[in-house]
């Protein structure tokens, strides 16, 4: 019987472990944190979005990785599979307006707790507490534990340790010095469904914590949707995550990025010229904007912002502001405040089963993976999908 190691104790290492069991493998499950699966309950804290229910073949488009791969083991375990697979656990799966899936009860923590079981049941044994710290001059897993230095000999491991964002969750990306240091070319981690800085007056800071609601953000062709919130240094939130990979790259290739807002997507630019139009003559802008436009305080301060308080009078150029403003982002939001990371171990690095080619006998899984995806449970089931790879073939 194969022993696996598998650390990491998110949904890609414990989908890993959960295929490894299957195909006859003895398996241990290592987490440097007290207990499984921080990050994934933080996710499911407003709701855990573990799939979506838009068609498959779509669904797979919203990946950014450099080769096939990635979209072939998302067909092969995708959205349906996942849903058949909380049915096993006997969660039921509730599909959103959004199309977004979630587990009836939306919680991620009786999902986890049963799939604990589970596991253990099947003969997998967690251990907490283990920071893994590299291979020891035998080849041996080495841990950093409570109560000192472990060594474990194993016959494969499946490394799941995720990105490098929320560090006190434990996915830190500290396992990247582990893994050049044998030889492992690594891309440069950078956050992904993330905020964005922007130059703002002293006026803005005050809005911080505003949510901007009912607009539409567009980038290099591509529109979302949705809300955002005003943070003191920027925006973040709801429809700016879709559009962050495009933004990241303006601001890697120019230095800033362009993000065109419509305040009123719902309002047609010739009906708001004449609503503007008729506004009181003797009405303040601000007035206008409120009473005319009805914008709440946060849009007509996104307005001022980007104008620096030269808004102009005339109606249709006021009507072209709002239905297309450009705010220029200047930065990404710090990394460890990201949702994901961008980056990590390259394709070109794996073999089709996602073991390390420089390293046989270690496989990679989840995030740590070089690909990209916004949220809406896109995350999650590209982690589920490669977890099940490598588990598999660390097991064979």
């Amino acid at each position: 019987m194969k022993h696996i190691a598998i650390i990491g104790a998110g949904p890609a290492g414990l989908m890993a472990a959960e295929v490894a069991l299957e195909a006859g493998a003895r398996v241990d499950i290592y987490d440097a944190m007290p207990s499984a699966g921080r990050k994934f309950l933080m996710a499911g804290k407003s709701g855990l979005n573990i799939t979506h229910s838009e068609d498959e073949a779509v669904f797979r488009t919203r990946y950014d990785a450099p080769d096939a791969r990635l979209a072939k083991m998302v067909e092969a375990f995708g959205p349906s599979d996942i849903v058949k697979w909380m049915a096993g656990l006997g969660i039921e799966a509730h599909v959103g307006s959004s199309g977004r899936v979630f587990p009836v009860g939306m919680k991620a923590s009786p999902l986890l707790r049963r799939w604990l079981a589970r596991l253990g049941a099947a003969g997998a044994t967690l251990r907490t507490r283990h920071r893994w710290t590299g291979w020891d001059s035998e080849g041996a897993l080495v841990f950093e534990t409570m109560t000192g230095q472990v060594s474990v000999q194993t016959d494969g491991v499946v490394l799941a340790l995720g990105g490098a964002s929320w560090r006190r969750l434990g996915s830190d990306g500290e396992w990247a010095k582990i893994l050049a240091s044998k030889g492992v070319a690594l891309e440069e981690f950078s956050p992904s469904n993330c905020g964005f800085t922007a130059d703002w007056s002293a006026k803005m800071p005050p809005l911080a914590g505003a949510p901007v609601k009912n607009i539409s953000l567009s980038a290099h062709g591509q529109t979302v949707r949705g809300d955002f919130v005003i943070t003191r240094s920027g925006i973040e939130n709801g429809a700016v995550y879709p559009l962050a990979a495009a933004l990241r790259r303006d601001i890697a290739a120019d230095g800033r990025a362009v993000l065109t807002i419509d305040l009123l997507p719902g309002t047609d630019e010739a009906a708001l010229i004449v609503r503007l139009a008729a506004a009181h003559p003797k009405d303040s802008i601000s007035n206008r904007l409120r009473k005319a436009a009805r914008l709440d305080a946060a849009k007509i301060g996104l307005l001022n912002e980007v104008t620096r308080g030269q808004l102009p009078k005339e109606p249709e150029a006021l009507a072209r502001l709002i239905k297309a403003l450009p705010l220029v982002l200047a930065g990404t939001a710090p990394m460890d405040t990201a949702i994901s990371t961008a980056g990590g171990v390259p394709w070109s690095a794996l073999d089709d089963g996602l073991q390390l080619k420089a390293l046989p006998g270690v496989w990679c899984a989840g995030e740590m993976i070089a690909w990209d995806a916004p949220t809406g449970g896109y995350l999650l089931t590209a982690s589920l999908a490669t977890g099940r790879v490598a588990g598999r073939a660390a097991a064979r």
